[in-house]
């Protein structure tokens, strides 16, 4: 049995779902900044724990999901990714601001409050999982929720670990990281077009 996949795949998608900077991951910096490491590696686990919930949401309804559906799925997919696409292109050309309201209290609940928010991350992991083509049955759809926690902790710690870098590059990395990401959904989209007319 190939276990190697799904947690790949899991992790990948939480990776480069949550690369670019936004509200929590600058905030993991921001919190590292101010109030050390070790709280900005907290807000990290808090906020990438929510993720174990909304990927097991996503898994557990994926399963349910029957051809026909699949099939408008990933014609909505196509929809969602030429989305992303243009809202990633358009923060590009935006100016990126790191800074942010202080917030006070336990790092990792304001991780887990502020990543709870993050209302577009179950159908993100359904399209996830379901695109890849991986079994959702058990183990392998727990494998793969293991995955996307470890690949949300991941981009989240580093961002907390290496906060005054890229607090400074902000601006840099914001503009470019929008554009790769981009270019990456629309990329996403016209490959998830060519299976669905194939």
């Amino acid at each position: 049995m190939n276990y190697i996949s799904p947690f790949f795949i899991g992790f990948i998608a939480a990776f480069i779902g949550l690369l670019a900077p936004s509200m929590l991951n600058m905030t993991a910096a921001k919190t590292s900044l101010e109030k050390g490491k070790s709280n900005g590696l907290k807000f990290a686990a808090g906020a990438a724990s929510v993720v174990i919930i909304q990927a097991f949401i996503a898994v557990y309804f994926a399963e349910k999901i029957t051809p026909e559906i699949i099939s408008k799925l990933q014609i909505a997919a196509i929809f969602v990714l030429v989305g992303l696409a243009i809202f990633f292109f358009t923060q590009a050309r935006k100016k990126f601001n790191a800074k942010g309201k202080d917030k006070k209290g336990s790092s990792f609940v304001i991780g887990f409050g502020m990543s709870s928010l993050n209302m577009l991350a179950v159908p993100f992991y359904l399209v996830a999982a379901k695109s890849s083509e991986i079994s959702l049955v058990a183990p392998f759809q727990y494998i793969f929720v293991i995955g996307a926690a470890l690949g949300a902790f991941s981009i989240f710690a580093i961002y907390a670990t290496f906060a005054e870098v890229i607090a400074k590059k902000a601006q840099f990395i914001a503009k470019n990281i929008n554009y790769i990401l981009s270019a990456l959904f629309i990329t996403l989209a016209i490959v998830t077009a060519i299976k669905l007319l194939g």
